[in-house]
């Protein structure tokens, strides 16, 4: 009799922190959604910054020389005698004259289906592929062709290559203020329920302060509890961005989702550290927002 008034499993003390909370499903709820978001956008940049690469590295590659007729010499002529000339150029791999029809095509859309187009002193285009190793610049295909005689213009996509540059720069610096914002809306969110679950337990923590507890102590419990919250939210958010990562990978085919976010097997693995960054946000967060607390209620 005396055995059961006085068993240790019975008489031992609760916790200061409950180990499961109703408001938890919420909370992991919450936390799970920004970081399944933040591996997204994470895994968005990434394949964008592989695209934008790609796009520099074809248009390096490559460069187009505009050819104007003169005299009486056919267009045509004009453009072989340039692919001629820029063939022997060193650092060009390959100068080849585009069909007429091609020509057409490019300008078709602008002037529409004109019945006599050609009659109009349409150019030549010549397609130059460069050496990747030592690619030939503008000037040394300017000088070429002056030798030449021949009339043109070189376009080394040098204007492309900068736009798509300064757009990957700005994916870039977007994804990371998206990334920030969401770290933020985390950290609010943890704020919020350890201001709530302190004020829950006034009185213990009270009471835990009479009795010589130190506030480091107090905003340690806290600062556990909704890391291990967080860090297991953060689980469930990164596995779900993984998941929805690899269905548009495998929807996308070789090229990715589409061409312009060829997202790659690797790029999943961008939601690994997702779990320790969300367990380290909300340990902060509640570490500073408890402590802050603790020394209001002194």
């Amino acid at each position: 009799m005396s055995q059961g008034l006085f068993d240790p499993a019975r008489w031992k003390p609760a916790p200061f922190l409950p180990e499961s909370d109703g408001r938890d499903g919420a909370l992991i709820f919450v936390v799970a959604v920004l970081c399944f978001l933040a591996c997204l956008t994470a895994m968005g940049v990434l394949a964008a910054d592989r695209a934008a690469r790609g796009w520099s590295g074809q248009l390096a590659g490559e460069a187009t020389v505009i050819v104007r007729a003169r005299g009486g010499e056919t267009p045509d002529a004009a453009a072989a005698r340039a692919a001629e000339a820029l063939a022997g150029v060193t650092g060009v791999s390959e100068a080849r004259a585009l069909e007429r029809e091609k020509a057409y095509d490019l300008i078709r859309p602008w002037l529409g289906d004109v019945a006599d187009l050609e009659d109009l002193p349409v150019p030549r285009l010549v397609a130059v592929t460069l050496d990747p190793k030592s690619p030939a610049n503008a000037q040394a295909l300017d000088r070429a062709l002056k030798a030449q005689g021949v009339d043109a213009v070189v376009d080394d996509h040098s204007v492309w290559i900068d736009d798509i540059r300064r757009a990957a720069g700005a994916v870039r610096w977007a994804g990371a203020a998206v990334f920030l914002l969401i770290a933020g809306a985390a950290a609010a969110v943890v704020a919020f329920a350890t201001r709530a679950g302190l004020a829950a337990r006034k009185d213990v923590v009270e009471v835990l302060h009479l009795s010589g507890a130190e506030d480091s102590f107090i905003a340690r419990l806290f600062q556990l509890r909704f890391a291990q919250i967080a860090g297991l939210a953060g689980l469930l958010g990164a596995g779900a961005a993984a998941l929805a990562g690899a269905a548009a990978r495998l929807a996308g085919g070789g090229a990715g989702l589409t061409p312009a976010l060829p997202i790659a097997w690797i790029d999943l693995l961008a939601v690994l550290p997702c779990p320790l960054f969300a367990a380290a946000v909300a340990a902060l967060a509640a570490r500073l927002t408890a402590g802050s607390l603790i020394r209001e209620m002194e």
